[in-house]
C-alpha cells in the first residue's frame, strides 16, 4: 500500500490519515477537502474576549469503547491539559429539561424520579421500566423508534422523552428513524437478552476492545459525562491537522473539491478542479451524496444506494445574553415535535462550560437549534427579558445523516458491492455507521484497520 487519497477533512477524514500515519506500510496520504478549512461540523468561533461559541457539537461523551478511543487520541496528540471534564455530579449532567405544554420540566433522574410520577409524565417511569421485562420480542428485523420504545415501555414515554431526544440528537423524526441503526444497544438489548433492562443490567453484546489510556483511565475514576476543549472542539481537528502536516507523509489539500473518481490499472484516479491525482486506495468521508455524485457510472447500483440516504440542515444559532438569565440550571431542554415543530432544542452553554464565557463580566451563553432560524429570539418559555447583546446564525446544510429502518441493509448492500467489484474503496463518515464525534472517529479507525491489518491499532493503543 503506498497511497492513500482520503475525500473529506472533516473529523472522520482527518481520523483516518491519523491511524493510516501510524502504519509503515503507507507511504503516502492525500486529504483532498472541498472547503476552506478543515474539521468540517467541528467548528468553533473564538472571540478575542477569550468567549467560545460551538456551531455543532460542544461536548463529547467520554463513555464505552469509541469514548476511550477519542481520549487515546487526544492523549497522543497531547491535548490532554486542554481537556474541560464535565463530571457525572455536575448540574449540567443532573438537570436536563423538556419545555411541554408552554413549561420546563425537570426530567426524572435517579432512584426517586423513577419512582414517583414527574410531569409531564402521567405514571412513575419505574412502572414502564417493571412491565417492560414482560413483553415479548419483536418480529421485524428493524422497525421506527418510536413503534420500539411504544411496544416495550409505552407511547407516552415515546411520544414526549423519546420523540425530543431523537430531535436533540439526529433532528429527526422517531417515527421514521432506525432502531437498530440509531439506537443500536436498545435493538441488541432485546436480540440478545429479550428486554431492555436485562441488556442494561447484564451486557446487551461484546463491544469493540480499547484498553483505555492514562486520559480515559482518568475519565472513568472521575466519573465524566462530557468532555470539551478550552479553545473550542474545533482544536481536535486542527491539532490533528498539525500532526498529519509534521508526520511527512501527509499533503493536505483545502479548496480541493473532487469533481470525479474512476477506477485504475493502479487504484484509482481522482479528477480535482486543477488537476488528477492517483491512489492505490480511496477512503471516503464524503457525505453519501456527495460521494455518489463523483463515482464513475460502472457503480451505478452503489450510487443508488448512497442518494437514497437523506440528510436534515439545522440552523444552530449562538446567542450571549448580559448577566445570569436563566431560569433553571442545567444541560438545556429538548422539546417533542407535538409542541414545536420548528424548535428542536436549546443548550445552555454557559452551565458545563463556564471556561468559554468571556473573560470580564457575567453573561450566559445559549445555543439554539432548529430547522429554520426564524424564530431564534423567541424565548418566552425562558422568560428572557431583554434581547441577547451577541448572536450568530449559521446554516448547516445537511449536516446529520437519517437512517430510516432499513439502513443497515443498504450499508451492507453498498459494502458488498464493493468487495464483489474489487474496488479499492472504504466508506467512512456520518453516513454509515453512526453520526456522533466518537463513532466517526472510531469508524475511520475500524477502516483503517481493514485496511492495513491490527498492527496499527496495537501501537496506537500502547502508544508507540
Amino acid at each position: 500500500m503506498t497511497t492513500v487519497a482520503v475525500l473529506g477533512g472533516g473529523i472522520g477524514g482527518l481520523a483516518a490519515s491519523y491511524y493510516l500515519c501510524k502504519s509503515p506500510q503507507v507511504t503516502k496520504v492525500l486529504v483532498l477537502e472541498s472547503s476552506s478549512r478543515f474539521g468540517g461540523w467541528l467548528w468553533s468561533t473564538r472571540r478575542s474576549d477569550g468567549a467560545v461559541f460551538e456551531h455543532g457539537p460542544r461536548g463529547i461523551r467520554p463513555a464505552g469503547a469509541v469514548g476511550h478511543n477519542t481520549l487515546n487520541m487526544v492523549d497522543d496528540l497531547g491535548l490532554g491539559g486542554d481537556i474541560l471534564p464535565v463530571p457525572s455530579s455536575h448540574v449540567a449532567s443532573q438537570n436536563r429539561y423538556v419545555y411541554m405544554n408552554s413549561r420546563l420540566h425537570r426530567m426524572p433522574s435517579g432512584l426517586s424520579g423513577l419512582l414517583r410520577t414527574v410531569p409531564p409524565f402521567s405514571r412513575p417511569l419505574l412502572l414502564s421500566v417493571a412491565m417492560e421485562m414482560l413483553v415479548k420480542k419483536g418480529a421485524e428485523e428493524d422497525e421506527s423508534v418510536h413503534s420500539f420504545v411504544s411496544r416495550r415501555l409505552g407511547k407516552e414515554l415515546a411520544d414526549i422523552a423519546v420523540d425530543s431526544l431523537c430531535r436533540g440528537v439526529f433532528a429527526g423524526d422517531c417515527r421514521k428513524l432506525s432502531v437498530r441503526s440509531c439506537f443500536p444497544v436498545l435493538y441488541n438489548a432485546e436480540r440478545r437478552r429479550g428486554s431492555l433492562t436485562l441488556g442494561m443490567l447484564l451486557g446487551s453484546g461484546p463491544s469493540p476492545a480499547v484498553p483505555p489510556g492514562p486520559l480515559a483511565q482518568r475519565s472513568v475514576t472521575e466519573s465524566w459525562s462530557q468532555w470539551s476543549l478550552s479553545r473550542g472542539v474545533e482544536s481536535l481537528p486542527e491539532c490533528i491537522a498539525e500532526y498529519l502536516q509534521q508526520s511527512g507523509r501527509v499533503e493536505l489539500h483545502r479548496e480541493a473539491a473532487v469533481q470525479q473518481i474512476s477506477p485504475s490499472a493502479s487504484g484509482w484516479t481522482i479528477r480535482l478542479e486543477d488537476g488528477v491525482v492517483s491512489a492505490d486506495h480511496i477512503i471516503s468521508a464524503l457525505p453519501a451524496k456527495a460521494l455518489a455524485s463523483v463515482l464513475p457510472p460502472s457503480c451505478q447500483p452503489l450510487i443508488q444506494l448512497l442518494q437514497d440516504i437523506s440528510t436534515v440542515t439545522v440552523a444552530v444559532v449562538n446567542l450571549e445574553y448580559e448577566g445570569s438569565i436563566l431560569p433553571v440550571s442545567g444541560f438545556g431542554h429538548l422539546l417533542p415535535s407535538s409542541e414545536d415543530q420548528a424548535l428542536l432544542g436549546v443548550v445552555y452553554d454557559s452551565v458545563p462550560f463556564p471556561q468559554h464565557d468571556r473573560t470580564n463580566g457575567r453573561t450566559t451563553r445559549l445555543t439554539v437549534q432548529e430547522f429554520t432560524a426564524h424564530h431564534y429570539q423567541r424565548h418566552t418559555h425562558l422568560g428572557v427579558p431583554t434581547a441577547p447583546s451577541w448572536s450568530r446564525v449559521t446554516l448547516q446544510r445537511d449536516c446529520i445523516p437519517q437512517y430510516y429502518p432499513g439502513h443497515f441493509r443498504r450499508v451492507e448492500s453498498m459494502r458488498s458491492f464493493i468487495r464483489e467489484n474489487n474496488l479499492s474503496l472504504s466508506l467512512i463518515g456520518s453516513s454509515y455507521d453512526g453520526v456522533s464525534v466518537n463513532d466517526v472517529i472510531f469508524n475511520g479507525r475500524t477502516a483503517v484497520e481493514q485496511l492495513l491489518g491490527t498492527g496499527v491499532l496495537e501501537r496506537v493503543n500502547t502508544g508507540t
